[in-house]
């Protein structure tokens, strides 16, 4: 069939215009080269560079690097279009060569030529053993992730050890410590930070009007020692400081003292633990007269301090039905995490109670009591005494870290909940080694691969073993004693790169 001449008009006009199109985009392609490109260290750590780069015009780019003679290869994502960029290159190897290429996006994409570095040496101060040789080492039973750990005291920080035993991420803050850190849904690092001494233990007798005006007094009295924090930080997982957050500087002295644990929820709220305090006259139960008791409160507020929402105990703890509130009266709950069910209601573990309570996060109302004298039934093989770091884990059920301070062996515990019928099934019950046990602090969690990553705080010691704890794969040592444990997943770091 023969084609008509108008429409090999029409048809060859589209063409011509699109090969027009093509050419330009081409030229414009061809003209966009890279003007500059400076590598830096950003906090003079070995395994972290910083790639600035700057275009003749405006562009996208993203960077490929691998480990020499490596096939595999990485790449951060895209950028967005522009003619200057500072992309960094995180969880580098020490003392290891890299080549890496700048592809600039266009229509036909435009690589630079390889080009190479070489990362440090490990910084002297952050050189340490980790992992001993004589220890169970098995790099492979962490998965792919990474191992996060806090330092207390002056200057603070967060760092992150794979399972070799090297450090691939550290953030420093000269002036506090850090008490205790979270991943954040939207991968930042939310941390907690408390000076390093601060608790008093104060048992002098007060006069009626000594104690009243002491309730708005952020130290509480006691001996169990300082739990708590000062301050909040955002921290990117680039290493910059985002925020931070003294708590000083919020109106009410309630707040200035926070303690335990620290979250972000899914709009960016920080939600933590608060010491609200109460006057009450004890003599009504046994007690010596009017005194200040030192209890336990949810507190969320937004990254400025402004308050969004807030829990006390004391709003619905019956004080005079209470027969240990003279012994416990100025740390009468401690408690000692907080966490999200699945259904963003709040989890927090009463370690006086040897209790893990959910409370309804809109209302205030607890919703159950789990463990000693709770709501479900369970076999009392798996009870548990003064347990930390309670949550939900990935199978759906509540996980805890028993420190047993009656049995004397610490051990990771998971629970199914039936709130239909209210009984608790244990489903994992995996013990630390007896040269392991932690009466205070410490943690478990189930990894991606079914094995689990467990503290010894007291020991200073990271385990993971089996679900069942019969078997210790790996065994990171600490030079000092780790509040817990935290593990972070590979895909954490998709945001800043990605295996081709």
């Amino acid at each position: 069939m023969k084609m008509p001449e108008s429409f090999k008009k029409v048809v060859g006009g589209i063409l011509l215009v699109g090969l027009l199109v093509v050419a330009l985009l081409l030229l414009k392609d061809k003209g966009n080269n890279i003007k500059s490109v400076t590598l830096t260290s950003p906090g003079n750590l070995a395994f972290q560079n910083q790639l600035e780069i700057t275009l003749e015009h405006p562009a996208s780019i993203y960077v490929r690097y691998w480990i020499k003679g490596s096939s595999d290869k990485y790449r951060t994502p895209a950028t967005s279009v522009s003619d200057s960029f500072k992309i960094p290159l995180l969880l580098l190897e020490t003392d290891t060569t890299y080549d890496y290429q700048i592809v600039v996006e266009g229509t036909i994409p435009k690589y630079s030529k390889t080009l190479s570095f070489t990362t440090r040496e490990q910084s002297p101060w952050l050189v340490y053993n980790w992992v001993k040789e004589e220890n169970p080492h098995d790099a492979s039973s962490l998965g792919n992730g990474l191992v996060m750990l806090c330092f207390g005291r002056t200057p603070g920080y967060v760092t992150m050890v794979d399972g070799k035993g090297a450090i691939r991420w550290y953030w420093q803050i000269d002036d506090i410590g850090v008490r205790a850190a979270r991943l954040t849904g939207h991968g930042t690092v939310l941390a907690m930070l408390r000076p390093v001494k601060l608790d008093v233990i104060d048992d002098t007798p007060k006069s009626n009007a000594e104690i009243i005006q002491e309730l708005h007094v952020p130290m509480r009295r006691g001996s169990i020692g300082f739990a708590g924090g000062t301050a909040i930080a955002e921290v990117g997982l680039d290493g910059q400081l985002l925020w931070r957050l003294d708590m000083k500087t919020l109106p009410n002295p309630e707040y200035h003292v926070i303690h335990h644990d620290v979250l972000m929820d899914a709009d960016g709220n920080i939600c933590t633990l608060y010491r609200p305090k109460k006057i009450f006259d004890l003599s009504k139960v046994g007690g010596a007269g009017i005194d200040t008791l030192g209890g336990d409160g949810i507190l969320v507020i937004d990254k400025t301090g402004k308050e969004i929402w807030k829990w006390s105990v004391w709003d619905e703890w019956n004080i005079a039905n209470d027969p240990n509130i003279n012994e416990y009266k100025y740390d009468r709950f401690h408690m000692n995490s907080l966490s999200f069910d699945r259904d963003s209601n709040f989890l927090v573990s009463v370690a006086v109670e040897d209790q893990v309570w959910k409370i309804n996060r809109k209302t205030g109302k607890v919703m159950w009591k789990f463990g000693k004298n709770g709501d479900f039934k369970m076999d009392t093989t798996y009870s548990f005494s003064f347990q930390h770091t309670a949550h939900t884990n990935s199978d759906g059920d509540l996980m805890l870290m028993d420190n047993s301070l009656f049995r004397k062996e610490s051990r990771g515990l998971s629970f199914t909940l039936d709130t239909v019928s209210w009984t608790a099934t244990n489903k994992i019950c995996a013990p630390l080694p007896t040269n392991k046990y932690t009466s205070r602090m410490g943690s478990s969690y189930l990894l991606p691969n079914g094995n689990l990553l467990q503290t010894s705080a007291k020991t200073g010691t990271v385990l993971v073993t089996s679900s069942a704890g019969e078997n210790v794969h790996w065994e990171l040592n600490s030079f000092y004693v780790p509040y817990r444990a935290e593990y972070v997943p590979a895909d954490t770091w998709k945001k800043f790169f990605i295996k081709e």
